[in-house]
């Protein structure tokens, strides 16, 4: 399923079959992944807790409670699907909406929603725009919100953990805007030529930002231009979370066996804005997102997991239920956090030893603390 040759042609250009197992109506048209009872739905909880996470935080924004936010709806398959399908010990460079894949791995809700605050308790102390998280423990590295700037990074972890010996494996998200940038282009060229063990997942969701995909390349797909850099590339139904842990499954195989990268394009949708910032009214059809929601990933694979007796609505509104009641005690605690990182946290984490400079320059804020009170502020 991982072949570059598929399908047919289109003005000369290779292209790529959809890689699918379930059908828009929840049924099997391939042969599943080998998945667990118990997992196949953890995959589906994962992906609700997505959906249930950002429709509450987005209303926090509009509220003003928090300064911006990302939404994944619609695109929740393509965290859970993935992160599912690797070891605990491989390594995620999220793009902005993969805050899933963190999720799933055990990043905690109250870290979350402190990092949201940036708060006394914020892992990041507040240098970080919202959304924009960091988990050590996860192997879930900082997202950054330069276009593409991930891809090379995930690279060379990978060409670290080969040169160490390691099977581990790094994979990257980007957006379909991000295959336009030289940082894709250099990255795909030198983890091909050096076999990195490194999976580059594209979440090809039709648009970047404003930009449609048809704007940005002449390609039929985004996953044939593996061909240029000889390496494989896979077109997957992103909105398909079985298809999803198929495809990386055997990408993440591929590269421990030390074959090299695979692309994957996973085609998804965004069906909110860009961001809490953007109006999608400004540059895209209002009717499209309705003509996408046959797709939701979220509909598809409950209905299959009702088919094998999965699921059921009782266990759907138990599991909201006990979400709402989460969610609403871990905001309690958060809100009782102080609002504001210590100010030494300005100083720390950058030197293993803070030199000179900024210790004078610690002591200098002090003194001007001691001296002005609570006219001195920081942020």
């Amino acid at each position: 399923m991982v072949a570059v040759c598929r399908g047919g042609r289109y003005n000369g250009a290779v292209i790529l079959e959809v890689m699918r197992v379930l059908d828009h109506k929840g049924h099997l048209v391939a042969a599943p992944p080998d998945v667990a009872k118990p997992d196949l739905q953890r995959l589906y909880e994962g992906m609700l807790n997505v959906r249930l996470v950002d429709e509450r935080l987005l209303k926090f924004q509009r509220q003003g409670r928090i300064g911006f936010y990302l939404t994944a709806t619609g695109e929740e398959a393509t965290h859970i699907g993935p992160t599912f399908a690797l070891r605990p010990s491989d390594w995620i460079y999220p793009c902005y909406r993969e805050i899933g894949a963190a999720f799933f791995r055990g990043y905690p809700l109250r870290t979350f929603l402190c990092q949201l605050f940036g708060n006394e308790q914020d892992p990041l102390h507040g240098r970080q725009m919202p959304v924009h998280h960091s988990s050590r423990a996860q192997n879930f590295v900082t997202i950054s919100s330069p276009v593409g700037t991930q891809i090379p990074q995930a690279v060379g972890i990978a060409m670290g953990a080969k040169r160490l010996g390691k099977d581990d494996v790094s994979l990257v998200y980007f957006g379909d805007g991000a295959t336009s940038t030289g940082a894709f282009h250099v990255a795909c060229n030198m983890a091909a030529v050096d076999k990195a063990p490194v999976i580059f997942f594209c979440r090809n969701n039709g648009w970047a930002i404003s930009t449609p995909r048809g704007a940005q390349t002449a390609t039929p797909t985004l996953a044939q231009k593996a061909v240029a850099y000889g390496m494989p590339g896979v077109l997957v139904d992103g909105n398909d979370v079985l298809a999803l842990v198929a495809a990386t499954r055997q990408a993440a195989e591929r590269a421990r066996q030390g074959l090299g990268p695979t692309l994957i394009e996973a085609r998804t949708y965004r069906v909110g804005a860009h961001s809490s910032s953007d109006d999608p009214l400004a540059y895209r059809d209002p009717d499209e997102p309705q003509r996408w929601s046959d797709q939701d990933p979220l509909v598809r694979y409950r209905k299959f997991l009702e088919n094998e007796g999965l699921w059921s609505a009782d266990q759907e509104t138990a599991y909201r239920a006990n979400f709402e009641r989460t969610f609403l005690a871990t905001l309690a605690d958060v809100e009782k956090v102080p609002p504001l990182p210590a100010r030494s946290t300005m100083f720390e984490d950058v030197f293993c030893k803070v030199p000179w400079q900024l210790q004078e320059q610690a002591q200098e804020l002090e003194a001007q603390v001691a001296r002005h009170g609570s006219q001195v502020r920081h942020s």
